[in-house]
């Protein structure tokens, strides 16, 4: 009986690797940002100019808004707003942005909560801007 189980993990360890690796190829090629494109359009595509940039550099506080929406939503306002006030503490210069992300984050808040769950989480953070646009989306 031992035999036979050590022959069985034996034959498994050895075709295992082999069927996760083929499975893992064959789920890769089946996607659709895989697609079948002929030899034709891949060459367009690669020698299109790519060092050149259309949209403008992202500036510190529209990052820092977009990742602070996102927390929102993922967690809750509490967790954003107590984000917003570090990065204020540790980034001076975002202090003039404080406000204005504040109330995008009320009024988010208010897109994903209701105006009377949003408004449960306001304290004075920015200028209590975060009441400002809950307010102001209700």
């Amino acid at each position: 009986m031992n035999q036979t189980a050590r022959r069985i993990g034996r034959s498994l360890a050895l075709v295992l690797p082999v069927v996760l690796v083929l499975s893992g190829t064959l789920a890769v090629s089946s996607v659709p940002w895989a697609g079948q494109r002929s030899e034709a359009q891949l060459l367009t595509a690669s020698a299109q100019n790519v060092s050149v940039r259309s949209a403008e550099p992202r500036t510190a506080q529209d990052v820092l808004r977009d990742r602070l929406l996102t927390e929102l939503e993922r967690e809750d306002p509490g967790v954003a707003l107590t984000h917003l006030q570090r990065a204020v503490e540790n980034s001076p210069s975002l202090a003039k942005h404080c406000m204005s992300i504040a109330r995008d984050l009320g009024t988010a808040a208010v897109r994903v909560y209701g105006p009377t769950e949003a408004q449960s989480y306001s304290r004075p953070v920015c200028d209590t801007s975060f009441a400002g646009g809950v307010a102001s989306a209700s």
